[in-house]
């Protein structure tokens, strides 16, 4: 039968000037005990060679206005920033800043679900056509693992025309997050579930709404009970709004020649929800992927699944070195060693999450503007380098 969630206790504006590619489904852009939270804030401690590293990211072009890093071991925490959390504050980024966490939610999502997996209220095996009937009967054949490891063929709802022509008439319009899928739900499959690696932000919607039809709980409280709770996020929600809470990092659309455009509060959450909603801080993000990436929520058993990696399925953006994708969660090879994590992209933010697999050592390298593929590939050629050099920076250090 299955555990039951509360007994078991856990384991461990300007849009003219935004282009239609910053905004590209705005969203997440598809393209291709410190755990706890009972450990002492970050401290800030500058490495000289990081923080010029950092400085070059700033002043790139199209670079970010403002970067931190959270780099903690079994000695402590290094916090590295550059630039500022407002353009014209002066203020400098701080670890308790909120900010989007982009693509990184669907860890979040996967986290959720695979305890509901240790709980025995879900299955890796089950189906669409098992949990919620009310898709496509072409859709049901796709499991969970597929959903997680994104190998569904589900087609991107953040990509059909009806879902874009609503964002750019009102970016900032409140949709119904459980019937987003309802945008491409005259579409088939785009493969054979299973047969191949595509990124899509559907995959993660469909996640949490088998949580939801699992468990009979919404799936912002299983945030709560599953995730929050258990690492000790305090500053961590998924908001169906634009606003942010403050204080927070300001993100920015930066398209030389023309001046930095703040999009902190663009889009409305509602239209990503679990695939990229979360609003988080470093300091919590850094909780989240010791947490995480160590296997603190749930079962060894569920960690052996989700770590069965599909090689050279990277996320979006790519992280650091090489990448493989398991269940909500990738594996990066760096030229110093393997760290298992998420990255994200949307309008203002860029963010990486990573940590060593056994979750001692951790990075939250976050930026205060989108930096992708298609959008400035240079500069994430630039970004990538240096989040591999605070990777080696990380591993070399003896904690």
């Amino acid at each position: 039968m299955p555990t039951p969630l509360r007994r078991r206790p856990p384991i461990g504006p300007r849009l003219g000037a935004v282009s239609l590619i910053t905004v590209c489904l705005t969203l997440l852009c598809p393209l291709s005990p410190a755990a706890a939270g009972t450990a002492a804030e970050p401290r800030p401690h500058p490495d000289e060679s990081l923080q010029r590293q950092l400085e070059q990211l700033v002043r790139a072009p199209g670079g970010p206005p403002g970067v931190i890093a959270v780099l903690r071991d079994g000695r402590g925490s290094r916090v590295v920033r550059a630039g500022v959390a407002k353009l014209g504050s002066g203020r400098r980024p701080e670890p308790n800043d909120h900010m989007r966490i982009a693509s990184t939610a669907k860890a979040f999502s996967g986290a959720v679900a695979l305890s509901l997996v240790d709980r025995r209220h879900l299955r890796l095996d089950d189906t669409l056509r098992e949990r919620l009937p009310r898709l496509p009967r072409a859709w049901g054949s796709v499991t969970l693992r597929q959903l997680l490891n994104h190998t569904s063929g589900l087609p991107d709802y953040s990509e059909a025309p009806a879902f874009l022509d609503i964002l750019f008439a009102d970016p900032r319009h409140h949709f119904d997050s459980r019937r987003l899928l309802d945008f491409v739900a005259d579409r088939p499959l785009r493969f054979p579930p299973g047969s191949r690696y595509q990124y899509s932000n559907s995959d993660n919607i469909a996640v949490a709404l088998m949580a939801e039809a699992a468990t009979r709980v919404p799936y912002e409280r299983l945030l709560d009970d599953l995730v929050y709770r258990p690492l000790g996020l305090r500053r961590t929600s998924l908001p169906q709004g634009y606003r942010m809470p403050v204080p927070y990092l300001h993100g920015y659309d930066v398209t030389p020649p023309a001046p930095p455009v703040d999009v902190s509060e663009l889009i409305s959450m509602s239209g990503v929800w679990a695939s990229g909603g979360i609003v988080s801080t470093p300091a919590d993000m850094t909780r989240f992927v010791r947490g995480y990436a160590g296997g603190r929520l749930y079962g060894h058993h569920v960690v052996r699944e989700q770590r069965r990696w599909i090689p050279g399925g990277a996320s979006e953006p790519a992280g650091p070195g090489r990448n493989d994708a398991g269940l909500g969660i990738f594996r990066y090879t760096t030229r110093c060693g393997v760290v298992l994590g998420h990255t994200g992209n949307t309008p203002g933010y860029t963010q990486l999450i990573a940590a060593t697999p056994d979750g001692r050592r951790s990075l939250t390298f976050s930026t205060t503007t989108q930096i992708n593929q298609r959008m400035k590939p240079a500069l994430l050629r630039q970004m990538r380098a240096v989040q591999e050099n605070f990777v080696c920076a990380l591993l070399r250090r003896r904690g």
